[in-house]
């Protein structure tokens, strides 16, 4: 029901690693990335109580609170260093004190130098391969509706020689899903200037695909808010105003959390999620109680922004209400698409 969420760029620190560089079973290579050093050619990444106290605190931190947080990592680093100095060593008890403290030296060494190595390689993906423009133009495709002014932005954009042929490919599938029912769509031209931006017929045949996989007429309601009353949208759109967007990285939220929002308040509507109930066939999820606690389980895969936007919500409704997220894999964008492939 929600093909647009593994097909943008994401700006947290576990997304960004998962999206960017690749993370399989808490494991990111590093291997051939410029200045990184022999042992962090293959590091773990792992927020399990006491594996990496930064990663834990700061896996769903967005790009910019993340730079400042390693800076402090490193500058408090380098304080704590200072202190135990072999020219700061005065007695047999501040050479104790350093043997003692060796070993944890060195593991902060690690995760200070593995979390700067990881930090520097992601802004450096983000500068080369141009991704502020273009997550700026994908949270617009996907949170707002300006037919001729994205199309006139896309077919620039598949133009650029900055922007990379798999940029190219996501942009173009993110503007055929919002504008599949549209008259006049455009969607032939979009895949022809494709084309002519280096795009791989074998790739541009993904926007058909993700069309018969997950078009208008295939998902569920509420991807574009189809499902909402005008009131409703312009309510949602005043509190995004009022509340502030942290930045325009960041506009999009996941189906899964109105999704989610509607159970908290009691309004799906049964027609739209049945169920199996020990208590008969008349019980609908409309006549239930309200939750105080959700599970959910995406089969066919879920994303890190997802499992963020949970995170961030169950902070928000502690006490209240809890919701426990799970999938059948952690998608990505490139392994979102080699599904898409199979279909």
């Amino acid at each position: 029901d929600d093909p647009v969420t593994p097909l943008l760029s994401q700006w947290t620190y576990q997304a960004m690693v998962h999206e960017l560089l690749g993370l399989n079973n808490n494991r990111v290579i590093l291997r051939g990335v410029p200045n990184v050093s022999k042992d962090l050619e293959e590091v773990v990444l792992s927020s399990a109580p006491g594996h990496d106290a930064f990663f834990q605190s700061h896996r769903n931190s967005n790009f910019g609170e993340l730079g400042e947080a390693i800076q402090k990592l490193l500058q408090d680093y380098q304080a704590r260093s200072q202190q135990h100095q072999v020219s700061n060593l005065k007695s047999i008890e501040d050479m104790q004190s350093f043997m003692e403290r060796y070993p944890e030296l060195r593991s902060e060494s690690h995760t200070v130098s593995k979390h700067v190595a990881i930090m520097g390689e992601l802004a450096r993906l983000v500068e080369v391969c141009s991704l502020m423009d273009v997550s700026a133009f994908e949270q617009d495709l996907a949170c707002t509706d300006d037919q001729g002014g994205h199309l006139k932005e896309l077919m620039s954009k598949l133009d650029s020689s900055s922007i990379k042929i798999p940029d190219k490919l996501r942009l173009g599938m993110l503007y055929a899903l919002r504008y599949e029912t549209a008259m006049q769509n455009a969607i032939p031209a979009v895949k022809e200037a494709m084309r002519r931006g280096g795009v791989p017929p074998n790739n541009i045949a993904l926007i058909d695909a993700v069309l018969k996989y997950a078009g208008a007429k295939v998902r569920g309601p509420g991807l574009y808010g189809t499902n909402q009353s005008s009131l409703s949208k312009m309510t949602k759109s005043f509190m995004t105003s009022v509340q502030g967007v942290s930045n325009v990285y960041s506009q999009h939220s996941p189906l899964l959390m109105d999704t989610i929002e509607s159970a908290v308040k009691g309004k799906l509507r049964g027609e739209d999620y049945p169920m199996v109930s020990k208590l008969g066939s008349g019980i609908g999820v409309d006549n239930l109680p309200l939750p105080q606690e959700i599970l959910i389980f995406m089969v066919g895969g879920m994303t890190y922004e997802e499992a963020t936007k949970v995170s961030e919500f169950n902070e928000a409704n502690a006490g209240r209400v809890r919701v426990i997220l799970g999938g059948s894999t952690v998608h990505n964008s490139t392994s979102f698409l080699e599904e898409l492939k199979l279909i």
